[in-house]
């Protein structure tokens, strides 16, 4: 018996090479994803930059308090 292969296309896939970045998806409010877009409109930037400025920054400036002890 033979097999019967019907409208077969190869499809070739390139390799991605790490760009130093990594993708992931966060959950946010609707007046957040807002001013975020207000923000990326004004600014000539895209949404994806102006949340990787804030994270930057954020971390950057995080401080971490002791917790008191009771």
């Amino acid at each position: 018996m033979s097999d019967l292969i019907v409208g077969r296309k190869e499809k070739k896939i390139k390799i991605k090479k790490p760009d130093g970045y990594h993708t992931f998806s966060i959950r946010i409010k609707r007046e957040s994803v807002d001013k975020l877009d207000s923000i990326a409109s004004k600014t000539g930037r895209t949404r994806n930059e102006i949340i990787g400025i804030f994270l930057e920054y954020g971390a950057e400036h995080c401080i971490i308090e002791e917790k008191e002890e009771p």
